[in-house]
């Protein structure tokens, strides 16, 4: 049994484009698109690396599940086997315009966005993930400062299970462009920021009047949310992750893990999806993981 198993999770190879489309119905298939490029100084915007952390973990908690990753420079062409497709990008417009995310999406595949890949421009590319995923970040709307939430009371849902208290410094974005009376939004990570965080004046990401009148009277922001489509699909934004050594804080983890669960339509045990804590060994492995596999051609 044990030879079984370990054959079973060889055969889930993160890599394995071909093994996934050719497993079985039962098998739920994640597609997950990572940036190739990073941004600013070292450990910053690796969002392969952050992938890899995702799949094995999903990888470990259930059976019947095959996550493939793809950087940007090997976009997927073929997304008509997916239950769920995740995109972490540096601005996430190439897959707001993306016909086959938009047809997977349409039959029912959940959606995740992650950090920059929130990001699309107010139109059509807004239009289609306010439809995919609830919300946005939209320029002259939502901010983007450096700050430290602390993230301590959660609402009752399946993303949040197991889910303790923490508080990490990142990039996290928030006043994002939600669904009219965010019908189907589940607010997952709020917290009130610093009057600092952000300006009164019209900027693409620093300020505007609107969010500098929200946080002045001490609103809520938004940080993480969870989505229900009226079409019965599910979708996930998370605006962290700008500093991948995040990913070691057990809390920061488990909301992404529950929350690619969430959409790919998983069952959530109550005390949140098993999965290892991420050491510094496995940061930095990783991360060079990453780079052999973009410059593979993956």
């Amino acid at each position: 049994i044990t030879l079984l198993l370990l054959l079973t999770l060889q055969d889930r190879d993160v890599f394995g484009y071909d093994a996934q489309k050719a497993a079985p119905k039962d098998v739920k298939k994640i597609v997950l698109i990572g940036d190739a490029g990073t941004h600013g100084p070292p450990g910053n915007h690796v969002f392969v690396a952050g992938s890899l952390i995702l799949a094995r973990r999903l990888h470990a908690a259930y059976p019947k599940v095959h996550a493939v990753i793809h950087s940007s420079k090997n976009w997927p062409k073929d997304l008509s086997h997916a239950d769920a497709v995740v995109v972490g990008l540096n601005h996430g417009g190439k897959a707001a315009k993306d016909p086959q995310i938009a047809a997977a999406v349409a039959r029912g595949a959940g959606f995740m966005a992650i950090h920059f890949g929130v990001e699309v421009n107010k139109g059509a590319e807004g239009d289609a993930y306010l439809k995919w995923m609830g919300g946005y970040f939209e320029t002259k709307w939502s901010v983007n400062p450096w700050w430290t939430p602390n993230f301590k009371e959660f609402p009752k849902h399946p993303t949040t299970r197991g889910v303790a208290p923490f508080s990490c410094r990142d990039e996290w974005y928030y006043h994002m462009r939600f669904v009219p009376e965010m019908k189907g939004v589940t607010p997952i990570l709020s917290d009130v920021p610093p009057i600092g965080t952000v300006k009164e004046q019209v900027s693409d990401r620093g300020g505007n009047p609107d969010v500098f009148k929200a946080v002045s009277e001490k609103q809520a922001q938004h940080m993480a949310w969870a989505y229900e489509r009226p079409d019965g699909g599910r979708g996930f934004g998370f605006t962290g992750m700008h500093a991948h050594n995040n990913w070691a804080v057990e809390g920061f983890k488990m909301t992404l893990v529950n929350g690619l669960a969430w959409v790919t339509k998983l069952e959530i045990p109550e005390t949140g999806v098993a999965s290892a804590p991420v050491t510094p060994e496995e940061l930095q492995k990783v991360i060079e993981e990453a780079k052999a596999a973009i410059a593979a051609g993956r």
